[in-house]
């Protein structure tokens, strides 16, 4: 299950909407290769605006996109006819590019009246991250989740230790006993566990071991530290009653292997980037 949120881009232009309408640019289809994806955007406001809000990919084929906006979005602004327009672009040497690809793109002009709309067509999926900990390494972890495809989940057994201002649009719980927060995880959710204890992380991964068991809907438990903490937390988790298929499904070490930096910013990146790789597995 994945849940939708308002990104800045998208926040920005619906308050440009509110003063006056603007170009909206959306790429429809694409082939081969290409520098974005199907739904990719961008749109254009009204003059004394910013110059334009989200990117369909950079280069020549953004240039030539705002250009043929603001050609239609001033003609829109002088009252003529401004249909909905699609351009097909190659992504070759009359580009300026050499990527091989073609896209597809729409031209639209919208207005207030198409805010509701834009809110919802334009609001990109976001995959469920649970994270417990709110130690050095979870601040940088949310901070970086907030800026990718992830909607958080962020849980600690003790109170204050959310930085709000990191992860602004994160569900910050506090939870005693910690683990009691993992029946209330959104399904589907990918589960991160770093908090300050060693006995909360035994815990929380046998309350997650204890759902999939019963629910098979967290398809990612990933786990902070060494392989002698994991050697020692699977004894633990046999006596508990788990099977080895049970405990195969908890990945610790986490992160991208290769990636042997210990400061919490780096661990941060290499574990958002192993979720991402969750996203798109293979």
């Amino acid at each position: 299950m994945t849940s939708t949120t308002v990104t800045e881009p998208l926040q920005r232009l619906l308050q440009s909407l509110e003063r006056a309408p603007a170009c909206l640019v959306t790429v429809l289809a694409t082939q081969g290769s290409v520098p974005r994806e199907p739904g990719a955007w961008l749109a254009v406001p009204a003059r004394g605006e910013p110059a334009f809000f989200g990117t369909i990919g950079g280069g020549h084929l953004e240039m030539v996109a705002l250009q043929q906006a603001r050609q239609m979005l001033d003609r829109h602004l002088a009252g003529e006819p401004t249909p909905v327009q699609e351009l097909r672009q190659a992504l070759g040497p009359s580009l300026g590019q050499c990527c091989g690809g073609v896209v597809q793109l729409r031209l639209e002009c919208v207005g207030l009246q198409d805010a509701p709309a834009l809110r919802t067509r334009l609001a990109p999926p976001l995959q469920p991250v649970a994270l417990f900990g709110g130690g050095h390494v979870g601040h940088s972890l949310a901070r970086v989740l907030g800026m990718l495809p992830f909607s958080l989940h962020w849980v600690d057994s003790r109170e204050g230790v959310f930085d709000l201002q990191a992860a602004p649009d994160a569900l910050c719980e506090h939870s005693e006993p910690v683990h009691a927060a993992v029946p209330t995880l959104a399904p589907d959710s990918f589960v991160v566990i770093m908090s300050f204890s060693h006995a909360e992380d035994l815990d929380v991964v046998a309350a997650c071991l204890q759902r999939q068991r019963q629910h098979g809907d967290l398809p990612f438990i990933g786990l902070i530290g060494s392989r002698t903490k994991w050697a020692t937390f699977r004894h633990r988790l046999e006596a508990r009653g788990f099977s080895q298929a049970e405990l195969d499904h908890v990945t610790c070490p986490i992160g991208v292997p290769g990636i042997g930096g210990k400061q919490p910013q780096v661990i941060a990146v290499s574990v958002a980037a192993q979720l991402l790789q969750q996203l798109s597995p293979g």
